[in-house]
């Protein structure tokens, strides 16, 4: 006879797998804004969650509210060995050579994962300083032009889009956990290649910081009275240019090429209709196909969620699969 409860149910080996999984300690590298809303929405979901910064008074602010922060990083990255947690790179992206070669100095064998807005250099990175990590990508699209501990908010990634690298060589069980800490914080998983996640980025992020960067800049050069008259067109358009500058330039420079290909679509699109305003008076090609894109993405946001079908994580070929259902707009709900 067992000492299981009458009517309980043995766990399947995946249930098993999940839970182990679910209750594996997370440790956050970088405690701003996307690194310190991660740990709160983790506490809140019920994860066992420590971080570092190197800032002493982003360690306080998170101690003094409760979080579980040092700004040692030799000790938290000891301690996340010993507890086998899952490694978050929480910090710019050129700021991690140093803390991949601490990880794979001192918790080599800790699955590593990130938030980081690019993807193939963080890869590089990897690859570069931690050559043996069980890395899985990662990169929440959730954000506000606000940045420190201060900025935090636990319902940061409700329903978010949040990509998780998916390439050929992905081991299914790494790509899991990492899915469900998207999963734990609301978010919605979309699985990609990291060459096509930073093409995507380059064309709805960061050309669009660039943009808003431009419009306010001209906007701002005209006179005061420009500005006066600004309302919404203007502020919705620039809300990005508020963003702490260093932490644009990182995020722009880092995906330079992706950025360079779509920057060069976004001036040849506004040097035609350039021209023909002044040789015909129109700009009509842009207007139109602008507003048939934004009708595209609000029909898309109208569906709602529809969900990657007829895939099981670790069978033959689904990896390949998951990325093209992601193509079509579909994501990956658990």
């Amino acid at each position: 006879m067992t000492g299981d409860k009458q009517g309980s149910q043995p766990q399947t080996a995946q249930e098993s797998q999940a839970t182990s999984t679910t209750r594996r300690p997370v440790c956050i590298l970088g405690l701003g804004l996307i690194g310190g809303s991660f740990m709160q929405a983790l506490t809140a979901a019920g994860r066992d969650v420590f971080g570092y910064n190197r800032s002493e008074a982003t360690v306080d602010a998170a101690s003094n509210s409760g979080y579980d922060a040092s700004s040692d990083l030799v000790a938290t990255l000891r301690r996340a060995a010993a507890d086998d947690a899952i490694i978050v790179l929480a910090t710019p992206v050129t700021t991690i050579e140093p803390l991949l070669s601490a990880i794979a100095e001192t918790a080599p064998q800790c699955l590593l994962t990130d938030v980081i807005s690019v993807k193939q250099a963080v890869a590089e990175k990897v690859s570069r300083l931690h050559p043996h990590a069980r890395y899985v990508g990662g990169h929440p699209m959730a954000g506000t032009s606000r940045s420190g501990w201060d900025a935090c908010d636990p319902t940061l990634f409700t329903n978010a889009m949040w990509m998780v690298t998916t390439s050929d060589d992905t081991d299914a069980d790494d790509w899991t956990a990492v899915a469900e800490l998207a999963l734990q914080v609301s978010a919605i998983v979309v699985p990609a290649a990291p060459d096509a996640h930073d093409r995507a980025v380059a064309a709805i992020s960061h050309v669009p910081h660039l943009l808003a960067a431009d419009t306010a800049a001209v906007g701002a050069g005209e006179s005061n009275l420009a500005l006066r008259l600004a309302a919404g067109s203007f502020r919705d358009g620039t809300r990005v240019a508020a963003t702490e500058p260093a932490l644009q330039r990182a995020m722009i420079e880092a995906n330079d090429i992706a950025v360079l290909n779509a920057l060069s679509e976004a001036i040849d699109r506004l040097v035609q209709a350039r021209d023909e305003l002044r040789d015909s008076g129109s700009v009509a090609a842009l207007i139109d196909d602008g507003h048939r894109a934004r009708m595209a993405y609000e029909e898309m946001a109208a569906r709602g969620r529809e969900p990657i079908v007829g895939v099981s994580v670790g069978a033959p070929g689904w990896a390949s699969d998951m990325r093209k259902q992601a193509h079509e707009g579909r994501v990956w709900l658990g």
